[in-house]
């Protein structure tokens, strides 16, 4: 069985969501990142924006194969926001996001249970507010070749339908292609038993 070459993500941030339980108000919103970086300035502009917010909790997940991923509970007990937050990621199975709940406290403790159901209702709100959508996982090949073969190459290009990210044409010709993953490896043998043509992957 071949693997799956797609994954769930968003292309833009969803609307804000408000959460109520016992006067504390929950603030969620989900965002989709690139890296890691990208977390920080995100967390503190929220921080920025409700200055009188006691807690802003988070979770995000990076990547497809072997993602990476954090939960942070911001001061709130342990295990009662991050992850029940990240619980929503896993639950809706999507990747490459960052979701917040940024909590207004209104002056009844919740206990942990409380805080767990809180966190994790917000966040399921939120992703059902989020224009969830598939993307597809690609590989990427440099392409080197005379100008001779670029009949060649380029007639493959057509025929398998590759996204050129980049072309360099000085003496040589110098190709960046990209694929869909599920058809990499028949792209990639395509080239490498022609002359001529040096094929080499780029991630």
């Amino acid at each position: 069985m071949k693997q799956s070459d797609t994954y769930k993500t968003l292309n833009q941030p969803s609307p804000e969501i408000l959460y109520k339980d016992r006067k504390s108000k929950f603030f969620a919103q989900v965002f989709p990142i690139d890296s890691e970086d990208d977390v920080k300035p995100i967390v503190e502009d929220l921080r920025k924006k409700y200055h009188t917010a006691n807690h802003v909790c988070f979770a995000w997940q990076l990547g497809t194969e072997n993602p990476i991923y954090r939960a942070n509970d911001d001061g709130e007990p342990n295990n009662s926001a991050g992850m029940p937050i990240y619980g929503q990621i896993q639950s809706f199975d999507v990747t490459n996001i960052l979701i917040t709940v940024t909590r207004i406290f209104g002056g009844t403790k919740l206990g942990v249970g409380g805080l767990i159901q809180a966190y994790k209702t917000a966040a399921q709100m939120a992703l059902e507010n989020s224009k969830i959508v598939e993307k597809i996982i690609k590989a990427h090949y440099r392409l080197q070749f005379s100008y001779a073969e670029m009949d060649k190459v380029m007639r493959i290009i057509k025929q398998k339908n590759l996204d050129i990210v980049s072309q360099k044409m000085e003496l040589d010709c110098d190709f960046v292609v990209s694929v869909r993953l599920s058809e990499s490896e028949d792209v990639f043998q395509i080239f490498d038993e022609m002359q001529h043509i040096k094929i080499s992957k780029l991630n």
